[in-house]
Order: structure tokens, then C-alpha cells, then sequence
């Protein structure tokens, strides 16, 4: 079992950054390939971006590479989203995911473990 713990939402101006947290519960963080994934009001929750168990290889949504970083510290069982550029339009609810794999998923439906997700609001 993974309990995962998201912070750092908030409110912030359109063109503005934040930066997402997401603490992990097991030590063998390491182990597991980390996915940050948001949903909008009556949205699906779709992918953002993940991350490969030592952080070798991310991915990111198309429409978000340049603008969101992820990255991983396994030292501190802890995965990260940097958003800058913030636009209206990233306004949702963020969550991060766990899935103990070599690959790097980007669907919802492969990943086992969810936190209970974190809001971010752009205003304009």
C-alpha cells in the first residue's frame, strides 16, 4: 500500500508559478514510476506528466511540455510538479499517482495508488 499526500495548490495569477508536491508513504519509493494527472469541473481527469523510478525518462501532456517540469527525489520519497506560465485554462484539481513499474504510464487506469489531489485556480 502507497498513501500519497499532494501540496502546494493554491491560488495564483494567470502567468505565475507554483510548484506541486507529492509525499510518499513507502520506502521503496523508488520502485515506483510517478504520474501527476489533473481534472478539471466536469472534466475527465487526464495526464499531465510522469516519471520513471530513478527519473531518467518524463513525459509530459502535448499541450504542457515547456511550461510544467516533473522531477523526483528519492531520498525524500517525494515526487514534483513546477507549473509556470500559468494559464486559466490549468485551473483543476491535481493529483499524483504511484504505479510500481519500469514503464512509464500515462493513462489513469494504470496506475494503483492516488492521492487525494491538491486544487490549483489561475485566475485572468
Amino acid at each position: 500500500q502507497v498513501q500519497l499526500v499532494e501540496s502546494g495548490g493554491g491560488l495564483v495569477q494567470a502567468g505565475g508559478s507554483l510548484r506541486l508536491s507529492c509525499a510518499a508513504s513507502r520506502r521503496t519509493f523508488g520502485a515506483y514510476a510517478m504520474g501527476w494527472f489533473r481534472q478539471a469541473p466536469g472534466k475527465e481527469r487526464e495526464f499531465v506528466a510522469a516519471i520513471s523510478r530513478i527519473g531518467t525518462t518524463t513525459k509530459y501532456a502535448d499541450s504542457l511540455k515547456g511550461r510544467f517540469t516533473i522531477s523526483r527525489d528519492n531520498a525524500k520519497n517525494s515526487v514534483y510538479l513546477q507549473m509556470n506560465s500559468l494559464k486559466p485554462e490549468d485551473t483543476a484539481v491535481y493529483y499524483c499517482a504511484a504505479k510500481e513499474t519500469i514503464v512509464v504510464p500515462t493513462t489513469t487506469n494504470f496506475y494503483d495508488y492516488w492521492g487525494q489531489g491538491t486544487q490549483v485556480t489561475v485566475s485572468s
